[in-house]
C-alpha cells in the first residue's frame, strides 16, 4: 500500500487545550516571546524538541513496574547494561540522568583552558559543557551542511580533510574527537558509516579517542541502510553495531532514541577514564548502578532500545517528517533538504529575509507560528549559538526553525494542521518583526532570555 500507517495503536489519551490567538498573544507577552517559558497545557501542537516527549509503549510500562531501587547492584542497571551493550559493545557503561550529564561528566575529565574540541557540529548543552571548563568546541562539518539546498544524502558528516589538519597542527590541545549522530544543529542530518570510520582512522592514527554524541543512533542507521551503498541489505541492528565497533566511547540521552523521559549514558573502552568518571558520578549523580536514576527509567530505557531498532517503526518515522517537508516546500517554504530523522528544519533566514540575523529570524518566525496556531518550535540560529563566550555577538552560519517531532505522539491530523499553520504565516511573511534581547544569561541563553518585539 501506498499509505504508511502509524505502526501502533492509541491507547491512552491526553487532552489538547484549544486556545484563540487572542490568548496566545498575551501569552507570549507574559512570557517575554520566550517559547521556552510558555506553560505547555497552553501549547496545541509541542514541537519544541523530541527529547524525553515520547510515548512509551506497554511494554515499557509494564517493565516500569519491576523497577528495582535498591541503591547498589539493581538488577534493573543489569539490566540496562545487557540491553544498551547488544547495541554498543562498551566496556564500562555508567548511567547518567541524561544526556547532558554524561557530557558534563566527560568534559570536566578532558576539557579546560587551552584545550580543543572538534565535531561534526557541537548541539547546545554539548559546546556549553565544552566551553564551560575553558575549552574551545569546534564545529568540521562538511561544506555542503551550509547549503539548506544541497540534497547531499550525508550533510552531517565531518569535513577529514579539516581534522586531519587540525590535528596535525593542534593534536597536543586536542583531548578526543567528536561525532555527532545525526547532526542536530545542521537539520538533523546524518554521518555515513563511511565517514564514521574515516574520521576514526585520522583520530586513531593521532592518537585520539573517537566518541560518538549518539542521541539518534537507530535514525542515522536507517538513513545509512537507506542511502549508503552497500548498506540496503543489512539490518539496522548490525549497521549501528558497526557504527560504534568504530568508536572509543559515547555519550547518549534515552530522551531521544530509547523512547525514555529520562535518562542517558557515558560508555567507553578506557578503563582509566572510566574510574575517573565514576568518581565524578558519585559526586553528581549518584552510585554507578543508578547514576541518578530509578530502577525503573532503567527498566524502561532497556525495553525502548530493543523497540527503537525496528525498521517498520524507522521507515514511519522518517517518512513523517519528510511528508511535511514536501508540503512546506509545496506552499514555497523554504527548509533544509533533504529532510533530517527527527525534525523538519525551516530556514528563517530566508523566510524572513527582511529581518536582519541579529533581529533573530527564527525566533520571529517561531514566535508567529505559536500565535497563529498554537505550534510550538525551537529557533535553532543565532539566539542558540550567536553568543560567544567572551560575550560578543555574531550571526550563526544559520537561522533555522527546528519541528522536532516527538515519537508516537501525533497523528497526520497533527501534520496537517501544521502546514495550514504554515499557509497562513507564509502568506502574512512580510509582516513580521524582529526581535531585541531585553536580559539573556553568560551561557544557554535561548532556554531563559527575555525578548522585546521591534517596531514595525
Amino acid at each position: 500500500m501506498k499509505t504508511i500507517i502509524e505502526p501502533f495503536r492509541i491507547k491512552v489519551v491526553e487532552p489538547i487545550r484549544l486556545t484563540t490567538q487572542e490568548e496566545r498573544r498575551e501569552l507570549l507577552r507574559k512570557a517575554s516571546w520566550n517559547l521556552f517559558s510558555i506553560h505547555s497545557d497552553d501549547v496545541m501542537v509541542d514541537l519544541l524538541t523530541d527529547s524525553g516527549t515520547s510515548a512509551m509503549s506497554a511494554d515499557q510500562w509494564g517493565a516500569i513496574m519491576r523497577g528495582d531501587e535498591s541503591y547498589a547492584g539493581s538488577p534493573s542497571y543489569y539490566r540496562f547494561e545487557a540491553a544498551v551493550r547488544e547495541l554498543m559493545p562498551f566496556k564500562h557503561i555508567i548511567p547518567t540522568h541524561q544526556g547532558r550529564a554524561a557530557e558534563a561528566i566527560l568534559f570536566s575529565i578532558l576539557g579546560g583552558a587551552g584545550r580543543v574540541i572538534p565535531s561534526n557540529t557541537h548541539f547546545d548543552t554539548t559546546r556549553g559543557n565544552v566551553e564551560a571548563t575553558g575549552a574551545t568546541a569546534l564545529d568540521l562539518v562538511v561544506a555542503e551542511a551550509r547549503d539548506t539546498d544541497s540534497l547531499h544524502p550525508f550533510k552531517g558528516n565531518m569535513d577529514v580533510a579539516r581534522l586531519e589538519v587540525l590535528l596535525a597542527e593542534q593534536g597536543p590541545s586536542v583531548p578526543i574527537v567528536m561525532l555527532t549522530v545525526t547532526n542536530n544543529a545542521g537539520g538533523g542530518q546524518p554521518v555515513s558509516l563511511a565517514n564514521i570510520r574515516a574520521v576514526a582512522e585520522v583520530a586513531h592514527r593521532h592518537g585520539k579517542p573517537l566518541f560518538l554524541d549518539a542521541c539518534r543512533f537507530a535514525e542515522n542507521a536507517y538513513f545509512i541502510k537507506c542511502r549508503e551503498p552497500g548498506q540496503a541489505h543489512r539490518s539496522v541492528p548490525d549497521i549501528v553495531r558497526d557504527m560504534f565497533a568504530l568508536a572509543d566511547g559515547m555519550t547518549m540521552s534515552a530522551k531521544k532514541d530509547a523512547f525514555a523521559n529520562i535518562g542517558g549514558w557515558l560508555a567507553m573502552h578506557d578503563d582509566e577514564l572510566a574510574g575517573a568518571a565514576r568518581n565524578r558520578l558519585i559526586l553528581t549523580e549518584g552510585f554507578p548502578t543508578y547514576g541518578g536514576l530509578a530502577g525503573r527509567d532503567l527498566e524502561a530505557i532497556a525495553v525502548g532500545l530493543r523497540e527503537i531498532v525496528d525498521e517498520q517503526y524507522l521507515r514511519y518515522r522518517l517518512r513523517t517528517n519528510e511528508y511535511i517537508g514536501e508540503r512546506l516546500r509545496a506552499l514555497g517554504v523554504p527548509i533544509v533538504q533533504p529532510v533530517g530523522g527527527h525534525a523538519v528544519f525551516v530556514d528563517a533566514r530566508r523566510f524572513l529575509p527582511h529581518v536582519p540575523p541579529l533581529q533573530y529570524p527564527g525566533q520571529a518566525l517561531a514566535v508567529a507560528l505559536y500565535e497563529t496556531g498554537g505550534v510550538r518550535s525551537c529557533e535553532i540560529g543565532t539566539v542558540m549559538f550567536g553568543l560567544r563566550p567572551d560575550g560578543t555577538e555574531q550571526p550563526a552560519e544559520m537561522d533555522l526553525v527546528r519541528l522536532a517531532m516527538p515519537r508516537r505522539v501525533y497523528t497526520q491530523s497533527h501534520a496537517d494542521y501544521l502546514i495550514e499553520v504554515f499557509e497562513e504565516v507564509w502568506a502574512r511573511r512580510g509582516q513580521l518583526r524582529g526581535l531585541r534581547i531585553a536580559w539573556q544569561p553568560k551561557q544557554l541563553r535561548h532556554f531563559t532570555a527575555r525578548f522585546e518585539l521591534l517596531n514595525a
